[in-house]
């Protein structure tokens, strides 16, 4: 199973960006996905995560507001819609996902399936 995650890019403060995450080699549908994000020299932070059975869905206070996490069930796919960019959410982004309902979302070690990361570059 390999989660690609793709719409990384350069944008001004205040910008939008769209990333996309997609599953290939299942054809499981994952029951949780989400996104996390690292800047260099810091740990990993949860960023968002949507349960598919529940509809529930969780962002990190410091992007409340700002992001939308959405999901395509039967495409087996997520997206993470970021508008009104700061310069502190430059990051590398990962998706995540697992087969389970995940409870405790914000943890890293709680996802079997990890993307490769997209550079996210907001200029101020």
């Amino acid at each position: 199973v390999q989660l690609q995650a793709f719409g990384g890019g350069l944008v001004q403060a205040g910008g939008c960006l769209r990333l996309s995450c997609a599953a290939s080699g299942t054809t499981f549908n994952f029951s949780s996905m989400g996104w996390f994000r690292q800047v260099p020299g810091k740990e990993r932070e949860f960023v968002a995560a949507i349960i598919r059975s529940s509809g529930e869905i969780y962002y990190a206070d410091s992007v409340k507001g700002r992001f939308i996490i959405s999901r395509d069930n039967a495409k087996n796919t997520a997206s993470l819609q970021m508008n009104s960019l700061k310069p502190e959410d430059t990051a590398v982004y990962y998706c995540v996902a697992d087969r389970a309902h995940i409870y405790t979302y914000t943890r890293i070690s709680a996802y079997d399936y990890w993307g490769q990361g997209t550079q996210v570059t907001v200029s101020s």
